[in-house]
């Protein structure tokens, strides 16, 4: 792993970089720690160039301003890391939050992608009206104003299935905790105001695959992924475990990723070429 400062506009990004071959950016969500994947990028290393950043504000990238965030700009990193970093095309993975950015990366920015997959993004906006989990943004909000980030982030954690029952590294929690008057304070609107360019997205000239956990049937964030691929004519997949299964089994979710991202890479069934066979007959 080699890990650098890339300049932005107005910020210092802090990336990681793992491996060699087809690049391959990952986009954490709320708290927008790189930690997040250490686990999944060294398994995914022997395959591809796995980029990995603590978002703009975030951890140890610097960028904190107080003014809120609109999704344009955290899209506008993500574009500027692919352009600095992998010659300026990537395959996208994101979770959470980091679907969101990866979509409207997608929409906004498809001439630096090759490929994106959507984890569980929260996009509550796409829920049938009337729906009471459109209010989850809303609520963290208020509790947010009333208890300030403590409160807040009890009530998120309690909204997320399967936390509490494995441990975070020390070091990324350390981290997660000090981010958190930046995501409710500064982040938090970007997100919750969130509906995907249908049209955009439809038209884009690489695959996009949304998913969810299979463990998380029936939550805000999972639901949605399910509408948005409705909507866009896109491919759906069922990923292993929970919202944050790349924390609690980082093998076991990699596994997942490695067989999409290498399907995106290849174009659905030609032999990418690192797999292909040399002069000799025998595999590269």
């Amino acid at each position: 792993m080699r890990t650098e400062v890339f300049e932005v506009d107005g910020a210092g990004l802090y990336c990681e970089l793992r491996g060699s071959g087809p690049a391959l950016l990952m986009i954490s969500g709320a708290r927008g720690d790189a930690g997040y994947y250490t686990g999944v990028a060294e398994e995914l290393a022997d395959a591809f160039t796995v980029i990995t950043y603590d978002r703009r504000g975030n951890s140890r990238s610097t960028g904190r301003s107080g003014a809120p965030m609109d999704l344009a700009e955290q899209a506008a990193d993500a574009r500027a890391l692919i352009e600095g970093l992998a010659g300026g095309r990537a395959l996208v993975f994101g979770n959470s939050g980091g679907a969101i950015i990866g979509l409207t990366l997608a929409a906004r920015h498809p001439e630096v992608m090759a490929g994106l997959i959507a984890h569980e993004p929260p996009a509550v906006n796409v829920l049938p009206d009337g729906d009471p989990e459109r209010g989850f943004f809303a609520e963290l909000a208020s509790r947010y104003a009333e208890g300030g980030a403590p409160a807040a982030g009890r009530r998120f954690g309690e909204t997320v299935r399967g936390e509490g029952s494995y441990r975070w590294p020390d070091d990324l929690w350390r981290r997660f905790l000090g981010n958190q008057d930046h995501l409710f304070g500064t982040e938090w609107p970007g997100f919750a105001a969130f509906l995907p360019d249908e049209t955009a997205l439809k038209s884009t000239p690489f695959p996009i695959v949304l998913g969810a956990g299979a463990e998380d049937r029936g939550t805000y964030y999972a639901r949605p992924s399910i509408e948005i691929a409705h909507r866009i004519g896109a491919p759906w997949a069922e990923f292993p475990g929970i919202h944050l299964e790349f924390l609690r089994d980082a093998s076991r979710f990699a596994a997942a990723v490695r067989a999409l991202a290498t399907q995106m890479h290849s174009g659905g069934g030609q032999v990418p070429p690192q797999w292909s066979a040399g002069t000799d007959g025998q595999a590269i």
